[in-house]
């Protein structure tokens, strides 16, 4: 018992019996890492899941969102621009009340004189060669050459 006693304590064997213990231990930490490795694994293979599952379903309805809002707010720049519009047109529609205002435009539009003055208009004559040219106004009725000029005049009063 005494060679059995000695070896039990010698250092050899000591280190020997530390070795395999901590070669156990180093053995059991490691599948339990494998174990627990494998139930994350699991479990992050269905939180992928639910999560593309959630995406999936939220993909639709958040792109509805989204275009709906760019929708409304391309609706709101319209009415803005509509509101401008009718402010416009209100000033416009006090300034024709104004007599002053409304014989302006009718001089100058219509070329009309009062009584006793005298109106002059210049006419560039290639420019009326041109234009008639481009028309074909001795090709048309007359009618449609007072309607064209009717056009222009609002068209050009824009």
């Amino acid at each position: 018992m005494a060679v059995k006693d000695r070896d039990r304590f010698s250092t050899a064997t000591r280190l020997r019996l530390l070795g395999e213990q901590t070669a156990a231990r180093v053995y059991r930490s490691q599948t339990k890492r494998q174990a627990r490795r494998s139930r994350l694994t699991g479990r992050a293979a269905l939180l992928a899941l639910v999560l593309c599952t959630l995406i999936v379903a939220l993909a639709y309805p958040i792109r509805q969102y989204v275009s709906q809002r760019a929708e409304i707010s391309d609706l709101e720049r319209q009415k803005q621009q509509a509101e401008e519009r009718v402010e416009q047109l209100r000033d416009l529609k006090a300034r024709w009340k104004d007599d002053s205002y409304a014989e302006q435009q009718i001089r100058r539009r219509l070329h009309y004189v009062m009584p006793g003055e005298t109106g002059y208009v210049v006419v560039d004559p290639d420019r009326a060669r041109q234009s008639r040219a481009e028309l074909g106004a001795a090709d048309r009725p007359w009618y449609a050459n007072v309607w064209d000029g009717v056009d222009k005049s609002d068209a050009s009063d824009q």
